[in-house]
């Protein structure tokens, strides 16, 4: 564990409206940037674990933005988790694709001129999406976990998580929050993108 660069801090009960869950403060030492993962149940053993990798969006998790699909994607998946009585969100400090929460605000406005949100990005010189998803194996490999059922629709994260050693044993999808505001958001993501959000 001492090449891993993402320490674990502390830990307590968080009480949620999807349950309680056990929440995991974490810090990269690279960038001092926090993150933290919700654990719910016994996830130890070999046993596939349901799991979400969620990037933070402070418009869409906390003030309700219908712009996106990042608060109900987060809703689904810790009533999903409570659903099976076991489970991981892990819950990385990434805003806006990672280009930060500024920057999102100035993204949204060009994308309120008519631009979508890939052009938006690109406009800005910024890159598409500048997540970083191997966080997340540091984090598993501190929680013991080592195989998934990932709750995504994007395909981009699934192959970074296998690449650097996450078995995903079930990709399960997470289409929910479509609506009016969001539908071109959502269409530039399946079409430029290539999430998973098609039949």
């Amino acid at each position: 564990m001492t090449n891993n660069p993402i320490q674990h801090i502390t830990s307590c009960r968080l009480p949620t409206e999807y349950g309680v869950f056990q929440m995991h403060g974490f810090v990269d030492t690279r960038t001092n940037q926090e993150h933290t993962a919700l654990v719910m149940g016994d996830i130890s053993g070999n046993a596939p674990v349901l799991s979400r990798v969620h990037s933070e969006c402070l418009t869409g998790d906390a003030l309700f933005s219908q712009k996106c699909d990042c608060g109900p994607q987060l809703q689904a998946a810790m009533q999903a988790v409570q659903a099976e009585g076991r489970g991981v969100i892990v819950y990385l400090r990434q805003e806006g694709r990672g280009i930060g929460l500024i920057n999102k605000i100035r993204a949204y406005r060009l994308q309120d001129e008519g631009m979508d949100t890939v052009e938006a990005n690109l406009a800005l010189g910024l890159p598409v999406d500048a997540r970083d998803f191997t966080i997340a194996k540091h984090i598993y490999d501190h929680l013991g976990v080592s195989s998934i059922k990932l709750l995504t629709n994007n395909p981009e994260k699934i192959q970074t998580l296998r690449d650097c050693g996450i078995n995903i044993a079930e990709r399960m999808p997470l289409k929910v929050g479509l609506n009016p505001e969001n539908e071109g958001y959502l269409n530039t993501k399946a079409d430029k993108l290539n999430h998973l959000l098609k039949d």
